[in-house]
């Protein structure tokens, strides 16, 4: 799924660097895009974080679930708005092609909607697949080579902060399940054959009850089903990085070996992880976007 993503992602992000515009007002003008610095990326990030926290600790999930369908429905909008103006979708044919953005947004409602307020396991993990790429469509005209390397270490520096020292991500993915009833990023859950046995029997009992009565059942028979979770800013920087090398080489090769040295390294975390344990998988995966880009430079 994640390198499903990075090559979806190098589509759209290519899509929109060859010179196709940015809809709904997110197209940045000429001077922002010269004047933007990296440390800009990182305070507003913070701030989103910050601001993130605060309406958590308001309990304010209601206001929280209104922003991130806004997000979902914008982001799914650009990438939707990518692939229908693609000359592979016949819509382009016709003279709709100025409604095309409209068309997308029109798609991505609902998506959102089943998303963030419908418990959708299906629609999850499918719209995720877009979401991130539209995202980074965004950010990729205000940064250069030098911006992201800068901007990976950064991270890096603060996802293992925040899983090993101050358990931040841990607390965040919590309160996204358990609160919110949604997740940003992959959301893989599984469990052993005997689980998945009592799981389907659970389900052919109570298939004619409400849901409410289901998830009682569940939590009464105390079944433990375990969670395969990837957070979205783990999909989401590979994306601008392989984004940022073919706006600057104006080529594919550069992107997809960022695409893959990025899956290299989550495959390595993977192998080394263990069940039950958070790891910060952007450390790994920035030293495999950095091995990417010294692979890059050698065939320039």
């Amino acid at each position: 799924m994640f390198l499903v993503t990075q090559l979806i992602g190098i589509w759209i992000t290519s899509s929109y660097a060859n010179g196709l515009s940015l809809p709904y007002g997110m197209e940045p003008p000429q001077e922002v895009q010269q004047e933007f610095s990296p440390i800009y990326f990182i305070i507003s990030l913070l701030i989103a974080i910050t601001l993130f926290f605060l309406l958590t600790k308001l309990k304010a999930e209601k206001v929280i679930r209104v922003w991130f369908f806004i997000v979902t429905t914008i982001a799914l909008g650009l990438a939707l708005t990518a692939i229908i103006s693609s000359p592979w979708i016949s819509i382009t044919d016709f003279n709709y092609s100025n409604q095309i953005p409209l068309i997308a947004l029109l798609l991505a409602l609902p998506l959102a909607f089943f998303k963030i307020y419908k418990r959708n396991l299906t629609i999850h993990n499918t719209t995720e697949l877009l979401i991130y790429p539209g995202i980074a469509a965004v950010f990729i005209p205000l940064l250069n080579v030098l911006g992201i390397i800068i901007i990976l270490l950064l991270i890096s520096l603060y996802d293992m902060w925040a899983v090993w020292q101050s358990k931040l991500m841990q607390k965040m993915a919590n309160y996204q399940i358990n609160n919110l009833k949604f997740f940003t990023g992959f959301f893989i859950p599984y469990a052993d054959k005997k689980t998945k046995a009592k799981i389907k029997q659970l389900k052919e009992k109570y298939k004619n009850k409400s849901e409410k009565t289901i998830e009682k059942a569940f939590k009464k028979a105390k079944i433990k089903v375990h969670l395969a979770i990837l957070g979205g800013g783990d999909i989401i920087f590979p994306i601008i990085t392989a984004g940022i090398f073919y706006k600057t080489y104006q080529t594919l090769l550069p992107s997809f070996i960022i695409a893959i040295s990025a899956t290299l390294a989550l495959a390595f975390l993977f192998i080394l992880a263990r069940k039950g344990k958070f790891y910060p998988a952007m450390p790994f995966i920035t030293i495999g976007i950095y091995l990417g880009m010294i692979v890059n430079w050698l065939l320039v």
